[in-house]
């Protein structure tokens, strides 16, 4: 439901734009409201799935998440409507994190826990795909604020049935203690920093409220850096980044959630703004990149097991930089099936063989008391780093664009230099995914040491 939230929203954003009144860069809050709220908060939630239950939280963060997507339906205003998004990526931040640390607890370490992160994949590509074909069809027929509603009859169905397929679970731990300023401050600095982007847009980088609200972020995470590290009951323990594998996972996990939620947000508009397909045409189009994740997910586990989580996660970035490539030349008069499909299908397979073996590193190590904390520190990653790319890139965007136009003499509404500045986003990202296979090749143990490594103990304890 998560999944599909973000996919169908980003299908009906141009009927959002028009019903509601926003403007171009004004539109990614509807996005980006989510991201923040969501972003900011999976540590606390991730933290409060360990303390307080895993499927308690799990529970509430399901009915947050359904109540907020009814007011996200009602929405009369673009600040409403970006008020209830963030609301419901509140509800997100406490369902995802405990959703995963189930996972995690419920399944040992190796094969049974790759086999469940597969399926973990291809249950979030099945609700891209939904997301994408849903938000045509209802957005077409029935209007956009149907996207939301739909999330309230699945809340509440999983409500209903938590209680008697979850198990309770929560961490041994001495406290039951949160870390209020923690998550005040690292909540407080992302969502100024995402806001200073967004601000560049129209102020430019240099104006001093964009560098007065840089300076507000930096010092708000610094802060939160500072009172994690002296604080008792942290609400992000430092200490899991000694663990090597976790760290360059979720440094990978964030630039693919930058180039994902950026990729999607620029293609949904070259669909629609440029080729001027509906919102139902949209959604089929959209449909091969998310059923190439759904496919490649449940592979990736079985790949994940023989060849390793380097050489898989490689591969797969691999996959997703061969795919921006091929969107970098898209044209003004693209024709799908030539210069879409073949991208789309390589991005999800990409995606897919990414998105798992990064999983799966970012929770090898991890003690059980620390189900929760990483598993919202991944998502975390990914989420704001989806956020903080889409600010940036549709910066990029917005300043290609208008260097296009004014060199050429166009419109900066004109085809020809919306494309130029899509393309020169893609360039952008393209950069990004080489930078993730850099830090994954380097900082990832290959399958063989990973193995030697797990048996060092063993033969330790049998020599003994």
């Amino acid at each position: 439901m998560v999944i599909l939230d973000v996919a169908i929203v980003n299908v009906a954003l141009p009927s959002i734009k028009s019903d509601l009144g926003f403007s171009r860069t004004g539109l990614q809050w509807v996005i980006t409201a989510y991201a923040i709220l969501f972003g900011g908060a999976l540590l606390l939630g991730g933290r409060l799935a360990d303390l307080l239950g895993r499927r308690r939280m799990f529970v509430a963060g399901l009915a947050v998440f359904a109540l907020s997507s009814l007011l996200c339906g009602f929405a009369w205003s673009s600040g409403s409507l970006i008020e209830f998004r963030a609301l419901q990526g509140l509800g997100g931040a406490l369902l995802a994190p405990a959703a995963l640390s189930l996972l995690m607890t419920t399944f040992a370490e190796g094969r049974e826990r790759n086999l469940a992160l597969g399926i973990y994949g291809a249950a979030s590509g099945s609700g891209a795909a939904a997301g994408v074909l849903l938000g045509g069809v209802l957005t077409s027929y029935f209007g956009w604020s149907w996207i939301f509603f739909l999330n309230v009859p699945v809340g509440a169905v999983a409500i209903a049935l938590a209680p008697f397929l979850l198990r309770e679970s929560r961490a041994e731990l001495a406290h039951r203690h949160f870390d209020v300023a923690g998550a005040t401050s690292v909540t407080g600095g992302l969502m100024l920093l995402v806001y200073a982007l967004t601000r560049a847009t129209s102020d430019g980088w240099t104006s001093p409220v964009t560098v007065g609200l840089l300076g507000g972020a930096a010092a708000l995470v610094a802060a939160f850096l500072a009172i994690e590290s002296r604080s008792r009951s942290p609400l992000l323990p430092l200490r899991i980044f000694r663990l090597r594998a976790l760290t360059a996972a979720n440094v990978t996990m964030a630039i693919v959630g930058a180039v994902t939620f950026s990729e999607f947000f620029l293609l949904t508009l070259y669909v629609q703004d440029v080729l001027h397909y509906s919102a139902v045409q949209s959604g089929v189009a959209f449909s091969a990149f998310a059923l190439a994740v759904v496919v490649t997910s449940n592979i990736a586990q079985v790949v994940v097991g023989r060849a390793g989580v380097r050489a898989t996660l490689t591969g797969g970035l691999a996959l997703a930089i061969a795919s921006i490539a091929l969107l970098v030349r898209l044209p003004v008069d693209g024709h799908y099936f030539w210069d879409l499909f073949p991208a789309f299908v390589l991005g999800g397979a990409g995606m897919g063989f990414s998105f798992v073996p990064v999983t799966i590193a970012s929770l090898a190590g991890v003690e059980r008391a620390d189900a929760g904390v990483a598993s919202g520190l991944v998502n975390t990653s990914r989420q704001i780093g989806g956020a903080i790319g889409l600010a940036a890139i549709s910066t990029v965007a917005a300043s290609a664009t208008s260097s296009y136009a004014n060199a050429h003499a166009l419109a900066v509404s004109s085809a020809a230099a919306t494309v130029n500045g899509f393309q020169t986003s893609f360039v952008v990202l393209g950069g990004l995914l080489v930078a993730a296979l850099v830090v994954a090749g380097v900082f990832l143990r290959p399958a063989r040491e990973q193995l030697a490594e797990e048996a060092e103990p063993a033969q330790l304890q049998e020599a003994a």
